[in-house]
């Protein structure tokens, strides 16, 4: 981030909440997860992924929408299940206008107003992309494989010129396999016709809305399975390869 001090009256007043740890989806913990019904109460923003690793999530103005590979993204029911999760209440963030940057371009931009590169950040984007490029996942099915093994098989959408929004978290790197630390997007067309975990990205035109926190609250899975494999920073080389594409953005 450039060097100027940004007053603390910008940080939202709220919390970033995240359920589980990435390095237990790197280890091929994800046999349960939190429920829509509960999680409705963390915020109005967030991604995630669907049950047993099949799909992507995105949660847009308080709407969760499942996004598989079994057809359009879809809402999800209450009684729907994600084993991984980062939700947040948007606030009142940063806000500009952006036109015509490719995925460096926009992670620059994001850096730009970034209230510090210790705190962490809720991203959106509302307009047209001139590009994305997203990934979905097939549901697994047990025993789970490692997060890695999974994404070797992952479904790859490219689309052009579509409008829509990209829903995310910058999270400093200190928290690198907690979390996917920098930047972690997913894209939701307009008309719910596409969606996925972006891999990379370019800009027509948008408005880039920047909302940052203090507060990070991690809720841990208690099944059996979790709290007897003990989780280590081991595979954390690997997440840059598993999240990837040029939207990223680390310290």
């Amino acid at each position: 981030m450039p060097g100027d001090i940004r007053p603390a009256a910008v940080i939202t007043p709220g919390v970033v909440t995240q359920f589980a740890a990435l390095d237990a989806l790197l280890g091929g913990l994800y046999s349960t997860g939190i429920t829509v019904g509960d999680a409705r109460a963390l915020g109005d923003t967030g991604i995630g992924c669907c049950e047993r690793f099949g799909g992507e999530v995105i949660v847009l103005d308080g709407e969760f929408f499942a996004c598989t590979t079994d057809g359009p993204p879809r809402r999800m029911s209450d009684d729907e299940t994600m084993p991984f999760l980062d939700m947040c209440s948007f606030g009142k963030p940063l806000s500009r206008a952006v036109r015509d940057l490719d995925g460096p371009a926009l992670a620059a931009e994001i850096d730009g107003v970034l209230v510090s590169r210790n705190l962490f950040h809720a991203i959106r984007l509302d307009g047209v992309v001139a590009r994305v490029r997203t990934r979905l996942t097939p549901r697994e099915q047990p025993p789970f494989r490692r997060l890695a093994e999974v994404t070797a098989e992952q479904i790859e959408t490219v689309s052009h010129d579509v409008r829509g929004t990209v829903v995310g978290f910058w999270m400093p790197g200190l928290y690198q396999g907690i979390t996917v630390a920098g930047l972690h997007l997913h894209f939701l067309s307009e008309d719910r016709a596409l969606g996925g975990h972006v891999l990379e990205i370019s800009i027509r035109e948008a408005v880039l809305r920047v909302s940052a926190y203090a507060r990070f609250a991690l809720h841990l899975p208690t099944d059996d399975e979790f709290l007897s494999n003990e989780l280590t920073h081991d595979e954390d080389r690997r997440i840059g390869a598993i999240e990837g594409g040029a939207s990223r953005s680390e310290g």
